[in-house]
């Protein structure tokens, strides 16, 4: 049995606040540690539940957060940037069995501590077939089309609600609870790492690959908070500006939206001029 952890670092024990999680900073660097204990307790968590293999993979910013010396060495972990899949990189190997989604947080424009999708700002709300949609939403439907289930996610106590909308049987732990996007009441590292790691034992009893879900077509539409952002965007194929300050585009799978979503918010961070965005 083989488990993908998707690792986030938002969502991590401790995190509140934007340098926590800016690579190169002293707070970032304090918080690494904390982000390596979720992710080893839900490697452990899955251990102790029967998986032979857990690959994880850096989804957080420069995809160079964790401490690999720090993991159980059963773990393997795939980091580093120009992903195919970005967050969900290695589910379509064909070999995963189940995904956790560790270290998640709200999207653009909700409630959460450090919500966003995708860009630390400059969107304002993301919209996947006319439902606001998280990371957790659009990367739940990207893995549905290699039939393999969510079964665990970690963050704040919004990112478990938020989860109940794309993975209602996965489990969930809050480690965090929102005060406003930038505080929250924070449970010590050593009871989210316990939590977690009895989540995600629990949580491999869930694993198991089910009939591939095409779910298609999808429309994504992007709110930025400037109009030239979403001008800008429509450079790639097939995006095309649908209101103000809005931008959309249809894929016949999620694996073309969410790869074409990349291409859009690559244009998007790289339209924003640092004084005026």
């Amino acid at each position: 049995m083989k488990i993908l952890i998707s690792a986030d670092m938002e969502g991590a024990t401790g995190v509140t606040w934007p340098a926590d999680v800016l690579p190169g900073t002293p707070q970032w660097e304090r918080c690494r540690p904390l982000f390596t204990s979720d992710v080893n307790a839900a490697v452990l968590g899955f251990l102790d539940g029967g998986a032979d293999e857990v690959l994880v993979n850096e989804a957080h910013s420069t995809m160079r957060n964790l401490l690999l010396e720090r993991l159980d060495e059963r773990a393997e972990l795939l980091t580093g940037r120009h992903k195919a899949l970005t967050m969900v990189e290695g589910v379509q190997r064909g070999d995963v069995d189940a995904i956790a989604f560790v270290g998640y947080h709200t999207g653009a424009g909700d409630e959460g501590v450090l919500a966003h999708t995708y860009l630390a700002n400059s969107l304002t709300g993301v919209w996947l077939n006319g439902v606001r949609a998280s990371e957790g939403l659009l990367n739940a439907r990207v893995v549905a089309e290699y039939g393999v289930p969510v079964v665990l996610v970690t963050g704040d106590d919004l990112t478990c609600e938020d989860a109940l909308g794309y993975a209602p049987e996965a489990h969930k732990v809050a480690v965090k609870d929102h005060v406003s996007r930038y505080a929250a009441v924070c449970r010590t590292p050593a009871r989210t790492a316990a939590d977690i790691r009895a989540a995600a034992k629990e949580a491999t009893a869930l694993a198991g690959r089910y009939e591939p879900v095409p779910g298609g077509p999808y429309t994504l539409e992007l709110e930025c908070d400037a109009a030239h952002l979403s001008a800008a965007a429509t450079v790639v194929p097939g995006v095309a500006l649908s209101g103000e300050r809005r931008v959309s585009f249809t894929s016949d799978t999620m694996y073309e939206g969410i790869r074409t979503f990349k291409a859009v918010t690559t244009i998007v961070s790289a339209a924003v001029e640092e004084q005026y965005g």
